[in-house]
């Protein structure tokens, strides 16, 4: 199982807004013991972004994308994703029934477009205002307000994907290896990738201190028995090379 992350906006690609997904999307999945797969940047231009979904809704992957799923003009992901799909935009009859119940008298068909979605998506449930996001063919749209996205993810990861979650199992551990550089040891670390394919292998540079002294992190992150043995063959590596380290 495979996680992606898509943040839209114009905002933050100009820097008028910072990203508050990306790293909340990480320890979510952490938290679970999975792990995202890659993250892409996207603006609100619709041609631009319909390309964009066409991609990713291509991998197969499970896709959690952040906004662009409001009324304003400038909101262009409901659109982009019904486009990729082929599919017409519909209003969904739960969704409407939400909207309506949020704004009463004052819902209008400005308001009911954010209910509109690409023909076969179901709701995703919003608790901050009741106004739900969608999911369809593995993508998970949500709004860009980290106060709605953020439970609404966790709430995705709780009821469509608690079968994945193994809490107990994934660890991270490393070595800090003093005056190490990954040129002394990517030879190993390829055969070490190749023997623990379930597992994810990082090396963490550190481009020298006030004394030009580099250093190297080192580890691998997985299923705990894994991980055991892959750092055991870490520790015996770098003992026979002589080169100095402590556990992080």
């Amino acid at each position: 199982m495979r996680f992606g992350a898509l943040i839209i906006g114009d905002e933050i690609l100009s820097g008028r807004r910072k990203d508050g997904h990306l790293a909340k999307v990480i320890a979510l999945l952490s938290a679970r013991g999975l792990r995202l797969a890659w993250a892409r940047y996207a603006g609100d231009e619709v041609q631009a972004l319909t390309q964009t979904l066409r991609e990713t809704f291509a991998t197969g992957d499970v896709v959690f994308s952040f906004g662009g799923i409001g009324a304003t003009p400038d909101d262009n992901t409901r659109q982009a994703a019904a486009a990729a799909l082929g599919r017409e935009l519909r209003l969904h009859p739960q969704a409407e029934a939400l909207i309506r119940g949020r704004f009463g008298e004052q819902t209008t068909e400005q308001r009911l477009d954010m209910g509109r979605f690409p023909a076969g998506a179901e709701i995703i449930p919003n608790p901050y205002n009741q106004i739900p996001g969608f999911h369809i063919e593995r993508h998970f749209f949500v709004p860009g307000f980290p106060v709605m996205a953020h439970p609404m993810i966790e709430n995705v990861l709780d009821t469509h994907f608690a079968q994945y979650a193994n809490r107990e199992d994934y660890v991270e551990e490393s070595v800090h290896i003093a005056q190490g550089h990954e040129g002394q040891l990517v030879a190993f670390m390829r055969e070490l990738a190749a023997r623990y394919p379930r597992a994810a292998l990082f090396s963490l540079p550190s481009m020298g201190d006030a004394r030009g002294q580099r250093s190297l992190e080192l580890g691998m992150k997985g299923t705990r028995a894994d991980v055991a043995a892959a750092m055991a063959e870490i520790r015996a590596e770098l003992t026979r090379l002589g080169l100095d380290f402590v556990r992080t």
